[in-house]
């Protein structure tokens, strides 16, 4: 399930000028600093290493043992939901809703699992900080599947078959695991080693990148004029990759948009100030008793992230790496196509932003073709395929 690395020649940054591109050979002209943003963006697919804090992270075992839990819907308190039921593989791993709808509906949009194995905080508040601990808090949240240690270890203990899995990967029967949250947390390692499978493939950007990179022109011209302007906008007036940037575009971090972070008339939403919060006091950060790192080298940045008032309304940039299929948008689904939130950042008011101002946000007042080619190039970023393939038959009996 985990493409293999593609090496790719990269020329140096002090070479790129020299290739010289004209618009008449199909490519743009770019210059010697756009070349070295573009270059940024690559290569993809990144190189990953498995999960220190999670001993079970990238083995066979548990990835298969992950991915018959992830579609379980004896995990929930109802016996009805389950992980895949609003991460959907057709729907990019999401849920094409608003708000996410569980027991009951969620404050914020579903977000996709694509590349979650490369974040460092996951959610839109970053209330976790590993992806077996984000794993575990859906199954617990009362709106989601509301379910309790104790009917998850009971579910483990009582059924055959995922007894055996649970053997096969931990090495022990869970009948012989007292701790009910020490189950619970074993499945969310399990969880999060299959979704770490759930990887973006190649696109048309990335071929382009890579062609650059080779100096192919020939290569280089298939990309659509169009989708160079956009990539133009996003790298150059847009100021888009400076919160969208790198291999995967996105910073990883947490910034204000503007967006209401009302949830009715009465109730907010406080994004990451909450999240981190919330990240503190959890028993399943990487600073409690079930990282599996001796060393806690994975909990750096959990000791030191600290609750500041600047964090309140802050949500999570996404990365938009098949953004084009996970639509609609923003933390609470508030605004429904690419198009929408392109016209949205053009038009912006920077006085609905705080978070000390947000200077990284200004009105750019887009021509009617620089949204139409910003598009296009965010469109160039979608694979339409993610490096997963449900198995029709389901995994061969364990028992």
């Amino acid at each position: 399930m985990i493409r293999k690395i593609l090496c790719i020649g990269v020329l140096t940054i002090a070479a790129l000028p020299s290739w010289g591109l004209a618009a008449d050979n199909g490519v743009l002209d770019f210059t010697a600093g756009e070349l070295r943003r573009i270059m940024q963006h690559g290569p993809w697919p990144q190189a990953w290493s498995p999960d220190p804090s999670n001993r079970v992270s990238g083995q066979r075992a548990a990835i298969d043992f992950g991915e018959q839990l992830f579609f379980e819907n004896r995990l929930s308190g109802s016996g009805k939901l389950s992980c895949g039921s609003c991460h959907v593989p057709e729907r990019d791993w999401s849920d094409g809703l608003v708000r996410g709808e569980g027991m009951q509906t969620v404050d914020r949009n579903t977000p996709n699992l694509v590349n979650a194995r490369y974040h460092r905080w996951y959610g839109w508040d970053g209330a976790a900080d590993s992806l077996w601990s984000q794993s575990i808090r859906p199954i617990l949240n009362d709106k989601e599947l509301a379910s309790t240690p104790q009917h998850v270890a009971q579910l483990l203990r009582k059924d055959a078959e995922l007894a055996c899995h649970y053997q096969r990967t931990f090495g022990k029967s869970p009948a012989t695991v007292t701790d009910d949250e020490t189950l619970l947390v074993d499945m969310g390692k399990v969880l999060a080693a299959f979704q770490e499978t759930i990887v973006a493939a190649r696109t048309a950007f990335d071929e382009f990148r890579d062609a650059l990179a080779r100096g192919d022109r020939a290569a280089a011209a298939r990309y659509s004029l169009p989708a160079q302007r956009g990539l133009q906008i996003f790298i150059g007036k847009g100021n888009c990759s400076t919160c969208h940037t790198g291999p995967r575009f996105t910073n990883g971090e947490f910034h204000s948009t503007g967006v209401s972070f009302f949830t009715s008339k009465d109730r907010v939403d406080p994004g990451r100030y909450e999240g981190i919060r919330q990240l503190k006091e959890s028993r399943f950060n990487l600073l409690g008793p079930y990282n599996d790192d001796p060393a806690r080298t994975t909990a750096v940045a959990t000791r030191h992230v600290d609750l500041v008032q600047r964090n309140f309304g802050e949500f999570k940039v996404p990365s938009l790496r098949n953004a084009a299929l996970t639509g609609p948008y923003m933390h609470n689904g508030q605004i429904g196509t690419l198009r929408e939130v392109v016209r949205y950042y053009s038009e912006i008011n920077p006085d609905r932003l705080h978070a000390d101002g947000e200077q990284l946000l200004k009105p750019l007042k887009l021509s009617a073709q620089e949204v139409d080619d910003l598009i296009v190039f965010v469109e160039s970023l979608t694979d339409f395929r993610t490096n997963w393939k449900r198995s029709t038959g389901g995994e061969p009996s364990c028992t």
